[in-house]
């Protein structure tokens, strides 16, 4: 690549710290960093040697220094903020869930291809090394054929109803937060679910404490996800195959290491992640590479695959009974 893209930042939160400091960390440029107010945007630009601050989103994305926004906003804001983006000649990374809904979803990405301009959806595990090993060796045949995928991602966070995660009005609860990982995982190792079963438990403030979901996909093979936000699990994840296993190990959804087993638990082989900082440059890296490519969409995550996604959790939630407000 001859040239690095200038990334801006929309919005000034926890994930927009982390996957700056990924972003420095591996040499990637930014440039700008936006705000509701200046005061943000300065103390966020001081922090990482940020050359210009914007206390308005509209100032920022107006910034002739940004070639690609990186949208750090509340889930609720995503589309909005993606589109506005797009409509200011920017490419844009929008962080998970790529919206609320499929319909928000289906917008961005019609507005992206009509303004031949790259959005793609910030589910950094997709592009993480073992990740991609993990492909190599399914693609290769072995494991066999592929039956059965199992992932969990349960955390014990914040009870505060007034936190950003128990708050329906941000798009707050298990499902957007933490489920997207693993029912993206299982839309990366088995496609498209033919059939969706899922259950849920509640917070006071109708957020969704807890989801478990039963997908069956082409070819009778199944997964089984379990998501939750106020108890902490293993974090593992297993992918079955009729001649061998994938367990990967705690937290599978960060860089990590995992196993390649045989039917009689022998190692087959053992891969072990060396990434510098958390990862997240992964998906940088990808976006860059479409933009120079002059390719609207990669192999590894299509944007057509993140509205699908995105009707599958739509579909969860009607099973559910999950509505945010103005729905």
């Amino acid at each position: 690549m001859t040239k690095r893209l200038r990334w801006g930042i929309l919005g000034t939160g926890w994930i927009a710290d982390l996957f700056v400091k990924d972003l420095q960390l591996t040499g990637h440029q930014v440039s700008s960093v936006g705000s509701r107010t200046q005061e943000s945007a300065e103390r966020f630009a001081a922090r990482f040697g940020i050359p210009n601050a914007h206390g308005r989103y509209e100032s920022l994305l107006a910034d002739p220094q940004v070639d690609i926004v990186y949208v750090a906003t509340p889930h609720p804001m995503h589309a909005g903020n993606a589109m506005a983006a797009l409509n200011a000649g920017k490419h844009v990374l929008i962080e998970k869930p790529f919206t609320v809904n499929a319909a928000e979803a289906r917008a961005v990405v019609d507005l992206a291809a009509a303004r031949k301009l790259v959005v793609l959806e910030a589910m950094w595990t997709r592009f993480l090394p073992h990740m991609r090993r993990i492909r190599e060796l399914i693609a290769a045949g072995a494991l066999g054929t592929v039956y059965s995928v199992v992932a969990d991602h349960t955390r014990d966070l914040p009870d505060d109803p007034e936190h950003r995660l128990n708050a329906l009005e941000l798009g707050g609860g298990a499902l957007l937060d933490l489920g997207i990982y693993p029912v993206s995982f299982a839309w990366d190792i088995l496609g498209k679910p033919e059939q969706i079963l899922s259950m849920a438990r509640f917070k006071a403030t109708g957020a969704d404490a807890e989801v478990a979901t039963l997908f069956r996909h082409g070819g009778g093979a199944m997964s089984t996800t379990i998501s939750s936000s106020d108890n902490a699990g293993r974090n593992v994840a297993s992918i079955l195959g009729t001649e061998a296993r994938i367990d990967i190990d705690a937290t599978w959804y960060a860089p990590t290491s995992f196993r390649l087993l045989d039917s009689e638990d022998r190692v087959i082989e053992r891969y072990v992640s060396d990434v510098p900082g958390r990862g997240m440059q992964f998906q940088a890296d990808e976006i860059e590479r479409l933009v120079a490519a002059g390719s609207l969409a990669g192999e590894i995550l299509p944007p057509e695959e993140s509205v699908a996604i995105m009707q599958t959790l739509d579909t969860i939630r009607g099973q559910i009974g999950l509505r945010y407000p103005g729905e």
